[in-house]
């Protein structure tokens, strides 16, 4: 059954140095806040992110879907492999969303999806214990190799089981992990988990985690 809506809206996030354009909506009675990490050409439309936000937002998890990148800086293809750049974005977005007044009470998690899960990486491991769990989903962990070791998050990698070359990265990434760790490979999925059915798993699994998690991280006194 899903939540009432209490906020959905679309709106500018405005940094110290750069406008980008946003997405949230929470939920009533939301138990977190997903923030999304864009693979490489992504934005804030994107379909698949949208279809795994909603599932998210009927289990009463907030979202913030934004662009990582201001649409001049997306024309240049470096930029959207720069994981520096995107992880800095994604960091003083974070820190930006922690101030405002309907969503500084959430607990944050991250979402990242190919690229974007080394920068939601590369951010929980700078953030520590202010990021309360990760799923990554197709992603490409192993572009934040170095950092994947300061990661005290709960990390959740999930592969499709078409996807060969990216179940290798994935279990290379999934050996540098010290937190708490899964690796989900969903059979007879590829890569953007296109086939019937495949991307409902993906957020039924995604899901269940963030929610033992966030759950966790409140029994223990933290939230």
């Amino acid at each position: 059954m899903s939540e009432s809506l209490r906020i959905n809206k679309s709106f500018p996030i405005r940094l110290e140095d750069v406008e980008l354009e946003g997405k949230l909506v929470v939920p009533e009675k939301a138990i977190g806040l997903v923030i999304f990490s864009h693979g490489s050409g992504s934005s804030h439309h994107s379909p698949r992110n949208n279809f795994v936000a909603v599932l998210l937002q009927q289990k009463g998890l907030a979202t913030l879907l934004f662009d990582q990148l201001t649409e001049e800086e997306a024309h240049n293809a470096e930029n959207r492999l720069n994981i520096d750049l995107l992880t800095m974005r994604l960091i003083n977005v974070t820190k930006w969303i922690q101030q405002q007044a309907e969503t500084k009470h959430l607990p944050i998690v991250y979402f990242g999806a190919s690229t974007g899960a080394a920068s939601a990486l590369r951010t929980a491991a700078f953030l520590g214990d202010e990021i309360k769990a990760v799923v990554s989903q197709g992603g490409r962990p192993d572009m934040a190799l170095q950092d994947l070791t300061m990661v005290s998050a709960p990390t959740l990698l999930i592969v499709g089981g078409l996807d060969v070359e990216v179940i290798k990265q994935n279990e290379k990434a999934y050996q540098k992990l010290n937190c708490t760790r899964n690796l989900e490979i969903i059979p007879n999925a590829s890569h953007l988990f296109e086939e019937a059915g495949k991307l409902q798993e993906v957020a039924h699994i995604t899901s269940n985690w963030f929610k033992e998690n966030l759950v966790q991280e409140k029994i223990g006194g933290h939230v």
